[in-house]
């Protein structure tokens, strides 16, 4: 419901939207990996808002949650030997993506689209394949623009506060069922091009039936 608004303050009050993340699922048959995050949008001003273009920084907060040594051994290649170890306080960068907030009074819902990958080059990623249950600490830092109807029904514009950001846990269950739906029972590296030629070649030479059997030959060697 919008609230009233007094006629003298139109010159003085702008919207001041604040954002919230409710749920996480991923994007089922979707071509890519994808996770979508549901949020709502709410401000008390009483303007009517007519759209919010926001840019959405989403990190990954490690030392928000604890880790049992089996994590922290896999863990090791981003954060260090476990006797050493300590998460990065500064977070670690997921993803950055776009969105727009459709027309509102009061509050609204809408939805935010994370690409995924499972290159486990990227830390992110390496990350995710690490911890294997619980949660997953996350921060979205909101910027961009809010576009409103103010005095005289003229539509204005107001960025939207350095400081909106939102917590939110997400199961790591929802990521794994993602990459099962798209990688089931398996994974995905990258190889040079020489590389791959190597194995392509040495695979042909052994009359093995996929690239796993080589690799699998070559570790059990």
């Amino acid at each position: 419901m919008s609230t009233e608004l007094d006629p003298g303050s139109w010159a003085t009050l702008t919207p001041e939207p604040e954002f919230v993340i409710t749920a996480a699922a991923h994007a089922a048959f979707a071509a890519t990996p994808t996770m979508i995050f549901s949020a709502t949008a709410s401000d008390p001003s009483g303007f009517e808002i007519q759209s919010i273009a926001l840019t959405i920084q989403v990190m990954i907060d490690p030392a928000r949650r604890g880790y049992e040594p089996e994590t922290r051994a896999r863990l090791a290649e981003l954060f260090g030997a476990p006797a050493s170890w300590a998460p990065a306080t500064s977070g670690l960068a997921w993803a950055r993506v776009a969105t727009t907030v459709p027309s509102f009074a009061g509050s609204t819902t809408f939805a935010i689209e994370v690409p995924c990958t499972y290159d486990l080059e990227v830390a992110a990623a390496k990350y995710f394949y690490a911890v294997r249950d619980g949660e997953v600490p996350l921060s979205f830092h909101f910027n961009g623009n809010v576009f409103f109807h103010g005095a005289q029904d003229r539509l204005q514009v107001v960025p939207v506060a350095w400081s909106s950001t939102a917590k939110y846990r997400m199961p790591i269950a929802a990521w794994r069922a993602m990459i099962g739906e798209h990688y089931p029972g398996g994974g995905w590296i990258r190889l040079s091009d020489e590389t791959l030629e190597a194995l392509n070649e040495r695979r042909a030479e052994r009359g093995l039936p996929s690239f796993d059997a080589c690799v699998r030959e070559l570790l059990d060697g």
